[in-house]
């Protein structure tokens, strides 16, 4: 997956007398900003002098609205952050709220989020793949991205009722069990998706126009991807060997083989190649998770935080109604702060919350990966052309839902 080119030097900026300038807005309409982000170029002909990212188009007060809702409630707000990611989202807060009423999650509802989150990871990457493809003129392969993510969404959906919402996963384990077949269905994609990864390798690349439009472009070293606190493959894609699944493991991480994957070039075409080479990871990672189930409870011991299973159900009725009760009414948490990073498929989605003691948190925080990564653009894009941008932005990987929150 590497190609040589001869990459011509980067264009220097002359200084000039400011009326030879020009300050252009950059959306929020227009449809390569991935959402509505507002930029304010200021050029000197087609080079860009400075570019700054306007943001809060889409401002919805989520981490207020968490201070009104009960801790489970809260599950159905994270679906709606970073939405190509929601799974991630749902175990990023769940496991945060765990860690306060410290549980003990059975080992087979692991193995299913860990399962679920790999999946999630694959459909994320194949939407920006798709349409950073599309935003440099390649419309075939948004069309093969899409098919395969619909795959991916139709496991999910069989899982948990819902594609683009799940909300699966729960305090203290999972929804449900994973329905009948299942297995096989995830399977039967395990099988079919290599083929998939390597048509879109031979569409883009090898392909020498996305080559010209991606190498040297939107440069950042290891050291200021560091200063600028960049995570993820954003990171990763300047040579930093940074994964919260490995250096900080969760549910279970520790226990799957698979690489921390890097590219030393810091640019748009090592960020590509950093998110083409994951999928294949977390291809690998799903299918040792497929090894890994065994039958086993989804949901904790825990009979004032989750509900029994289906058996427990048919049999003491008194005990369904006490426990729909308790839940309705909302569980305790302890007092106490906490912080949880995950690996999410953007970067280090960490959740912050405190409890003063009660059913709902006195205070929820996210640090997203798309809000941090794209506080790094206008370093990328000093001195780059107005085209180029748009291959800066596409290469962030960006969701406008979790960077306005």
């Amino acid at each position: 997956m590497t190609a040589t080119l001869d990459i011509p030097p980067q264009f220097e900026i002359v200084d000039r007398p400011l009326d030879t300038q020009m300050t252009i807005s950059m959306g929020p309409q227009h449809p390569s900003t991935h959402g509505v982000l507002r930029l304010e170029l200021v050029l000197d002909g087609e080079m860009v002098v400075k570019s700054t990212p306007d943001i809060g188009y889409l401002h919805t007060g989520m981490e207020k609205l968490f201070e009104y809702r009960k801790y489970q409630q809260g599950i159905v707000i994270t679906d709606r952050m970073d939405y190509l990611n929601p799974l991630g989202n749902n175990l990023a807060y769940v496991m945060a709220v765990e860690k306060l009423l410290q549980l003990e999650i059975p080992e087979r509802a692991q193995t299913i989020r860990v399962l679920m989150c790999e999946l999630q990871r694959i459909a994320s990457h194949l939407v920006w793949l798709g349409t950073h493809a599309l935003d440099l003129g390649a419309m075939t392969v948004f069309f093969y991205c899409f098919r395969e993510r619909e795959k991916i969404l139709n496991l999910i959906e069989a899982a948990s009722g819902g594609r683009l919402t799940p909300s699966y996963f729960r305090i203290g384990g999972l929804m449900m069990d994973l329905p009948s077949g299942f297995e096989r269905r995830v399977k039967q994609f395990q099988d079919a998706f290599p083929k998939a990864l390597n048509d879109f390798d031979k569409l883009v690349t090898g392909n020498r126009i996305f080559q010209k439009r991606t190498q040297g472009v939107g440069y950042i070293s290891a050291e200021d991807a560091i200063d600028w606190g960049l995570s993820g493959p954003c990171l990763r894609g300047s040579g930093v060997a940074i994964d919260i699944r490995r250096v900080n493991p969760y549910t279970g991480y520790e226990k799957y083989d698979f690489e921390i994957v890097t590219e030393d070039d810091g640019d748009v075409w090592a960020r590509y190649l950093v998110r083409m080479r994951e999928m294949k990871e977390s291809h690998k990672i799903v299918e040792q998770a497929l090894a890994r189930l065994a039958p086993g409870p989804v949901k904790a011991d825990a009979p004032k935080v989750v509900l029994p299973d289906r058996e427990a159900m048919k049999t003491h009725m008194d005990a369904l109604i006490h426990h729909f009760l308790i839940v309705a009414e909302g569980f305790d948490v302890p007092a106490g702060e906490v912080y949880h990073p995950i690996e999410a498929s953007k970067g280090e989605l960490g959740v912050y919350i405190k409890s003063t003691g009660g059913p709902k948190p006195a205070r929820v925080h996210f640090r997203g990966p798309s809000f941090v990564n794209l506080s790094a653009l206008p370093h990328m894009s000093h001195g780059a052309m107005v085209a180029d941008i748009v291959a800066i932005i596409g290469s962030l990987d960006i969701v406008l839902g979790e960077i306005d929150r």
